[in-house]
């Protein structure tokens, strides 16, 4: 079985000093500690919120089954709050961050429900009202030694929201997914990638049919956001922030300067003269000038939404949402996020920190065991490579190699001693040659282990594989890589454990271990 590694959150020095408390208080809705606090929150969000009327609403955009269902009409009709988390469309449910979200909302509702005795459902907003097909259109997966880049071809209109861009052709995309899962006894995910991404399809659809297809069994339900039903709840919320475009606008702007001048940097970059909400008549979606915004917010013939500085405003109103789980990135921008909430005199969003995890395979395993090195010796570059050639290399010249330096420190510290009492050469003459020599020798030294390394291709090809598997193109495994190749190898053990180290995460955002 797969073990799981905790990371830590990572994130920019916004984020951090964010995490820390270390920025002004207005920035950020002050995170609850206890189960008072989160109990009293929890209260001040479902007072606005009259019963089950919000879920009567939205139910279609929602159409949730089974576990998912039950646990969506309890919490409503129990007059409850909800734990929201959310993402773009990703290619065959995109990175693994995707689903460690949805593990910490999933674990935080449940966490609070536990501790306050309020009902709570987590939710997960799929941003198919998204444009950025750059950003859907692929994904990443680790087969062997080889980080895979998987990729779909546009298929519609640049500027189409993901619910509304076609597939196109996604045959091939499909089979080179299904290599990185040849191996998986869990055939059936494998064909509900398949199923998902099939017929009349959109990225979106197909990006919400997935998830709902791995979140639903573990209570979760799957929130499509450009469903008519979100439009309409939303709406008037859009038209208010039309009615308050240049205020808002104001505000983002001197919040803006305030992050920049912390000696920070604003995650989001305001665009002179144009409002935060999208319009949209075809699906091709478009900022509102600043100068449209009334003729905008009069238009019944247009479609609204809302960018990310708005988009948390906008569920806060129309979902009874105690908190936000969210990315190192995402947590960044809520800075100027409570800027847009003074604007519109609306309450400010909770955004909280998710869980960050890496999935360590067996096989993984197996190979750092016989490269003799931990995780953390194959992400710092070139030590690995740098073990791996003193590992192959005669022992005999890298004994010699050690000698040849610290020789050439001593005899240099002879002449530099001896140099400076008879008045022969000045200090930097002498660190200068220093330098020229042991460059020299360091130079011999790569030269020497790069040759001994190249006789290690086992080695090569274990090392190749750990980074493609912990360390995809550089980054963490969670950024880049798919899990649901791990899903389908690992099965319902696998989920288990995500959640596990998903609950001891959200236990401490509780307060309450």
């Amino acid at each position: 079985m797969a073990r799981i590694l905790v990371e830590p959150y990572g994130g920019g020095a916004l984020t951090r000093a964010a995490m820390e408390g270390a920025v002004p208080k207005d920035w950020y809705l002050a995170r609850p500690r206890g189960a008072e606090e989160w109990r009293s929150h929890a209260e001040t969000v479902r007072s606005s919120f009259p019963g089950a009327r919000w879920l009567e609403t939205l139910r279609p955009a929602i159409g949730a089954t089974g576990a998912a269902r039950e646990r969506l009409e309890r919490v409503a009709a129990g007059h409850g709050v909800v734990v929201t988390t959310g993402q773009q469309p990703g290619l065959f449910g995109g990175p693994g961050y995707t689903w460690l979200k949805a593990m910490t909302a999933i674990a935080l509702a449940a966490r609070f429900e536990n501790v306050t005795g309020i009902p709570a459902l987590p939710l997960f907003w799929a941003a198919t009202d998204d444009a950025d097909f750059a950003e859907a259109s692929f994904t990443t997966v680790a087969i062997g030694a080889e980080c895979r880049r998987i990729a779909i071809e546009r298929a519609g209109d640049d500027g189409l929201v993901m619910s509304q861009m076609p597939l196109g052709s996604i045959q091939d995309a499909l089979d080179s997914f299904a290599e990185a899962t040849r191996s998986a006894p869990d055939k059936q995910l494998v064909d509900a990638v398949r199923a998902s991404y099939s017929g009349d399809a959109t990225v979106g659809s197909a990006y919400v049919a997935l998830l709902r297809h791995v979140l639903e069994p573990l209570g979760m339900p799957v929130l499509d956001a450009w469903h008519p039903a979100v439009r309409g709840a939303a709406r008037p919320v859009l038209i208010e922030a039309l009615g308050r475009a240049a205020v808002i606008d104001e505000a983002v702007s001197m919040r803006s300067v305030s992050i920049e001048r912390a000696g920070y940097r604003a995650q989001v970059a305001r665009v002179p003269r144009l409002s935060l909400v999208f319009r949209s008549s075809t699906g091709l979606k478009e900022r509102v000038p600043l100068s449209q915004a009334g003729d905008a917010a009069r238009r019944d013939d247009v479609v609204l939404s809302a960018n990310v500085l708005l988009r948390p405003i906008v569920e806060r109103r129309i979902v009874p949402t105690i908190a936000y789980v969210a990315g190192p990135g995402e947590f960044a921008y809520f800075a100027q996020v409570g800027a847009v909430a003074e604007a519109m005199g609306a309450p400010m969003p909770l955004a909280v920190p998710r869980w960050s995890a890496t999935i360590v395979e067996p096989a993984v395993d197996r190979m750092l065991g016989r490269l003799g090195m931990m995780i953390d010796d194959v992400r710092v570059p070139h030590r690995a490579e740098r073990r791996v050639g003193d590992r192959a290399m005669a022992p005999a010249v890298r004994d010699a190699l050690a000698a040849l330096q610290s020789a050439v420190d001593e005899h240099l510290n002879v002449i530099a001693t001896a140099a400076k009492a008879a008045r022969l050469s000045t200090p930097e003459v002498v660190e200068g040659a220093r330098k020229q020599l042991l460059h020299r020798v360091e130079r011999l030294e790569r030269r020497l282990r790069a040759a001994a390394t190249k006789g290690e291709e086992e080695a090569i090809r274990d090392l190749a594989a750990i980074r493609a598997s912990l360390q995809p193109e550089g980054d963490r495994q969670e950024r880049r890589l798919n899990y649901i190749p791990f899903f389908a190898r690992y099965g319902a053990p696998l989920i288990a454990r995500l959640q596990e180290g998903a609950a001891v995460h959200a236990a401490g955002l509780i307060g309450i271990r």
